[in-house]
């Protein structure tokens, strides 16, 4: 999977009698990678909505995903009203529940326009190396999980602005800047599918940045991370056409979790998402 039509074949669900059903595609790792279930799940709950746009999702990773089991979404319709639209969807393998999300809809309106802007520089993406290039240049010290995830191939690429030096264990601020643009030829894509595909890659760098802190004694290969919770808010439309920033901090990592908030903005600056994500990272037992 390296384009964005694999991407979108990937988070196009089949209907049946009362659920959709969807396949799942490693992306390094031997569980379900969270934003593809974030994507698939908002897929669904756009199924039943009708002129309204996506403001805002909150949702729960319960159980470890396996990757060789087709995923079910069950939506449920809570409620619709003059302006708002509600959605809970569950996901579930062999009838139990792996994933759930409630997500909220919107139809247009005019209002009071404001958002956080960059104001320090920036290294635009043509002076930054891709996490494939990063990985030829520091492969011989880095960690067999971290080398043999990226590897595979992704319908996304990535060029962080900081870097960590795998040869030194040094603890750095919990900061990210990473520059990404989905890869393929990119033609018209309503704001539903953009708000999928963009959901998808919200899960990528963004827990990681929770070590940050840690890494004279922590890394990928000596601890155990997965997602416990995603949200998200959606302020206004953007493009694939050219790179986007995640911005990424985390404020705090305690009792084996962390949690990070990540903006992501346009090239030009604006402001498009915010995710907020809370994650396991537990140190594992020598």
């Amino acid at each position: 999977m390296n384009t964005v039509d694999n991407l979108l074949d990937l988070l196009k669900l089949k209907k049946k009698e009362d659920y959709f059903l969807g396949i799942s595609k490693t992306i390094g790792s031997n569980s379900v990678f969270g934003g593809q279930v974030l994507a698939q799940s908002l897929y669904a709950a756009y199924s039943s909505i009708d002129n309204r746009i996506l403001h805002s999702l909150h949702s729960y990773f319960l159980e470890r995903g396996d990757l060789d089991i087709p995923i079910k979404y069950y939506v449920d319709q809570i409620r619709d009203g003059g302006s708002f639209s509600t959605r809970r969807v569950t996901a579930k393998q062999k009838g139990k529940t792996i994933f759930i999300m409630a997500a909220s809809f919107q139809k247009k309106e005019a209002g009071h326009k404001f958002y956080k802007k960059i104001t320090d520089k920036i290294k635009p993406p043509e002076e930054l190396l891709t996490t494939l290039e990063i990985k030829k240049k520091y492969g011989l010290f880095m960690s067999k999980k971290l080398k043999s995830f990226l590897s595979v191939e992704r319908p996304v690429e990535f060029k962080p602005i900081q870097r960590t030096n795998p040869i030194l264990k040094k603890n750095i601020p919990p900061k990210l800047d990473v520059w990404f643009r989905i890869k393929g030829e990119i033609s018209f894509m309503t704001l539903d599918l953009k708000q999928q595909i963009l959901t998808y890659v919200s899960d990528y760098n963004i827990l990681s940045t929770t070590l940050f802190p840690h890494l004279t004694k922590a890394d990928f290969s000596n601890t155990i991370m997965a997602s416990l919770d995603h949200s998200m808010y959606f302020y206004r439309d953007f493009d694939f056409s050219d790179w986007l920033l995640y911005r990424i901090e985390s404020p705090s990592t305690s009792n084996a979790r962390g949690l990070s908030i990540g903006h992501i903005y346009s090239r030009d600056g604006f402001l498009v998402a915010t995710a907020i994500q809370e994650g396991l990272i537990r140190p594992l037992k020598k």
